[in-house]
């Protein structure tokens, strides 16, 4: 392989330029933009080619006596984006996502309770349901003053998303599914554990479903299905797996395994939303997911004949190896549908 270098005895960067960044950084009054590339300028040294790269910031809002914990990126006054987290993972899964949509969006993610930087309330004062989601969810939305959003909803995000829109359908001004149920076929042989454990929810059947929280199948669900796991950030299953192993987290993880079962009874109230209102929707599907194959996004089709479908050949967390080809996708949809 040719590589082709250039030398110059000239420094790379001028110092005195390089020292006044530093100083600006330091004194918190450095430019709004960062140089993303390099350039030549007129007199033959290099001068840099800046763009604007939105800044996200961590914040937490006590809502009900619970702290819960989200990212903030964009403008204020820009059409909102809400980013909806799946199981095991946290806002951290939108890490990439939110600055490539914040130069135009303004975007929020936050971390339901028991995941990420949210409280962990103990059991015993707090009930770990995706209705108690759905309303935390909704309350840190009135606490913000966002009363109209569009939604990116991930496998519990998608139950956590649907109730906000059977709450206020009105709100709701497009929806993003990437490996979020709705439907009944959905849930294959995988469930199958699981489903056992609904139907009986006894002590081994509970602890039978310990093992969706070992290190082994927390970085599986993150390479099941990719074809070049090169791609995938190891520290997303190590960040993972470090809140999993909380003392507590692994009843918690139970508790919403078990309240799963409340979805199904809600799956028609979600069609016939989708029927009656028939939000703009891009589904943008990791087809090779073992959790939520794409068996579950395919009868999407049938109550939003308008949808706009992209099977992508990924696992469960598509964003991870797959960005480059869903970002453009996402953008397009957002720009025509909610920008």
């Amino acid at each position: 392989m040719n590589v082709e270098r250039t030398t110059d005895s000239r420094p790379a960067v001028d110092r005195r330029s390089l020292l006044l960044g530093l100083t600006m950084a330091v004194a918190g009054t450095a430019a709004p933009r960062v140089a993303s590339a390099a350039g030549t300028s007129e007199g033959g040294g290099i001068r840099a080619v800046v763009s604007p790269i939105p800044t996200t910031h961590y914040k937490t809002e006590t809502i009900d006596g619970i702290g819960i914990f989200y990212r903030e990126a964009g403008p204020v006054d820009a059409p909102v984006i809400l980013l909806l987290h799946g199981f095991p993972t946290s806002s951290h899964m939108f890490r990439n996502l939110i600055p490539a949509l914040a130069d135009r969006y303004r975007v929020i993610a936050p971390d339901y309770p028991g995941y990420g930087q949210s409280d962990m309330p103990d059991r015993d004062g707090f009930d770990y349901t995706f209705d108690r989601f759905g309303e935390l969810v909704g309350g840190l939305l009135e606490r913000l003053a966002v009363t109209r959003y569009a939604m990116y909803v991930m496998d519990y995000g998608a139950p956590v998303g649907w109730r906000l829109a059977l709450a206020h359908p009105a709100r709701v001004t497009a929806l993003i599914v990437q490996n979020g149920n709705a439907y009944e076929e959905g849930l294959t042989d995988f469930w199958d554990p699981i489903k056992t454990y609904w139907a009986d929810p006894s002590t081994p059947h509970r602890e039978a479903l310990h093992v969706l929280v070992t290190p082994q199948i927390t970085k599986f669900q993150y390479l099941d299905g990719v074809k070049d796991t090169r791609r995938v950030s190891p520290d997303n299953w190590v960040h993972d797996q470090a809140l999993l192993d909380r003392p507590g987290n692994v009843e918690v993880q139970m508790d919403m395994l078990y309240d799963y079962r409340t979805n199904l009874p809600l799956y028609p109230q979600v069609q016939a939303y989708f029927r009656e209102h028939q939000p703009p929707t891009l589904i943008v599907w990791g087809q090779n997911d073992t959790i939520f194959p794409a068996v579950g996004a395919h009868p999407y089709k049938r109550d939003l004949p308008e949808v706009e479908f992209h099977l992508i050949d990924s696992g469960h967390f598509a964003l991870e190896d797959r960005a480059d080809e869903m970002v453009p996708l996402i953008r397009d949809f957002l720009d025509r549908e909610v920008g």
